[in-house]
């Protein structure tokens, strides 16, 4: 009967973890799995863990695409970006330029 009860436990961990990571753009599988494999600190690591939507983005140069300010390449163009001295809060609309 304990083993039933761990597993119970387990699962809720996984479950709570996993709803935790989609809610803030994560891998719901993932963090399913990490929750469910180590339930404490999984669910904790999920609720600690950054949030997409909130990250500083910035724009590519070539194409106008708005990206993560920590991508390397552009993914729409393939160009290569460096550092931007400006980056665009999470919350500013952007316009964008016509094709």
């Amino acid at each position: 009967m304990a083993g039933g009860g761990l597993l119970v436990i387990m699962l809720a961990f996984g479950l709570a973890g996993g709803f935790v990571a989609r809610m803030k753009g994560g891998s719901f599988a993932i963090w399913f799995t990490v929750s469910f494999a180590i339930p404490f600190l999984g669910l904790l690591t999920a609720v600690l863990y950054r949030v997409e939507s909130a990250e500083l983005r910035r724009e590519c140069p070539e194409c106008g695409r708005i990206l993560k300010l920590h991508d390397a390449v552009c993914m729409q163009c393939g160009a290569e970006l460096e550092f931007p001295e400006v980056a665009i809060s999470p919350n500013a609309t952007v316009r964008r330029r016509p094709a």
